[in-house]
């Protein structure tokens, strides 16, 4: 899994991973804290060979988010997880582009304030970074907390939404 293909993005180089469709299935850093269990979970799904069209859509989409001139992504992508991992990203991408959320916020969101630690879990196990946005939950006092590409890549992505200042 190691030799998924490597798009350089303004904000840093990434791997991707596509099912047989076209859908991506992981995109992460070269950098993610929890890379190679995302990997070793998308070995067993089977990625398949992605097509050049799939791969410049993704990389054209991703440098134009990069340098502010797109605020939703248009490409297919497909979420394998548990059926609480899928709740937790699908109230991911309900936060809107310059806004975030804190966990104790998706937890509540979700039902049950007292899942902030689980919300926590399932958003470090995102396998598709940035199309999920999971960099758009932050501590309950606003801090910037538990990032897999790490702190200062999560902070340069708020501050490129305009969800943080200064």
């Amino acid at each position: 899994m190691s030799r998924l293909p490597r798009i350089d993005t303004p904000l840093g180089p990434v791997q991707a991973a596509f099912d047989a469709d076209g859908a991506v299935i992981y995109l992460g850093f070269a950098e993610h804290e929890f890379r190679e269990a995302l990997l070793a979970k998308v070995a067993r799904l089977g990625p398949a060979p992605p097509g050049r069209d799939a791969m410049a859509r993704l990389q054209g989409q991703l440098e134009a988010y990069a340098t502010g001139g797109l605020r939703a992504f248009e490409v297919p992508f497909r979420m394998h997880g548990s059926p609480f991992e899928l709740r937790v990203w699908a109230a991911l991408q309900r936060i809107p582009f310059g806004e975030t959320r804190s966990y104790g916020q998706l937890a509540a969101d979700l039902g049950d304030p007292k899942l902030s630690r689980a919300v926590g879990r399932a958003n470090g196990a995102n396998p598709v970074s940035i199309l999920v946005p999971c960099h758009r939950v932050i501590g309950a006092k606003g801090a910037l907390t538990g990032y897999a590409g790490g702190l200062a890549l999560k902070e340069r992505l708020l501050r490129l939404e305009g969800a943080i200042r200064g």
